[in-house]
């Protein structure tokens, strides 16, 4: 006769499982796309609070403390779709984990963007591919459906930023233009 398995309560393996899937979990993953149609959001300087795109910045709790109109400025949210071994995840970043990525302020990054009207797109390729070492969370909110980026670790020794990247491919194209300019002065076209 074969030993019986011995019979666990319900609620101690649904305690189990809860546990775990509530926890953070780190995962290795690479990156296959970025929405680059909405990266950042404007919000107060001081507080950070969230500011609608069009609105004037102010707050009266900032005010108050301060004497002097709070400002704004812009903070990353980017949405990324990446793959671990096993699943495809929609995965959002917020500043602190984007910031590892880009290297700069989503600040710096716009005002990148607004002499170079690629880069949203070129960046997008830049990460496709590159393999990180993610720390991810459920969200806390009710309504929210995608993880949480915590922790971003690139996985290369050799990692450049975004910005740093961007600036290299805006420096070769600058130089080679440049030299393509002088060659065709020096030795015009018969």
């Amino acid at each position: 006769m074969e030993n019986p398995r011995p019979i666990e309560p319900k609620e101690a393996g649904k305690k189990k499982k809860l546990e775990v899937d509530e926890g953070p979990r780190r995962v290795m993953c690479m990156v296959l796309s970025i929405d680059t149609s909405n990266f950042c959001y404007r919000v107060l300087s001081i507080c950070e609070r969230t500011l609608p795109e069009e609105a004037k910045a102010c707050c009266n709790f900032c005010t108050f403390r301060t004497g002097l109109d709070p400002g704004s400025k812009r903070l990353f949210r980017l949405l990324l779709k990446v793959t671990t071994f096993t699943e495809i995840l929609e995965v959002i970043c917020f500043d602190r984990s984007a910031r590892v990525l880009f290297g700069r302020s989503a600040d710096e990054f716009l005002d990148f963007l607004k002499l170079n009207p690629n880069a949203a797109v070129t960046a997008d390729e830049i990460l496709e591919r590159d393999s990180f070492e993610m720390t991810l969370s459920k969200p806390k909110m009710g309504n929210a459906r995608h993880f949480r980026a915590v922790l971003v670790k690139p996985m290369r020794s050799c990692f450049g930023s975004v910005m740093d990247t961007l600036r290299q491919l805006h420096r070769v194209r600058l130089s080679s233009s440049q030299v393509l300019c002088l060659c065709e002065i020096q030795f015009p076209c018969v």
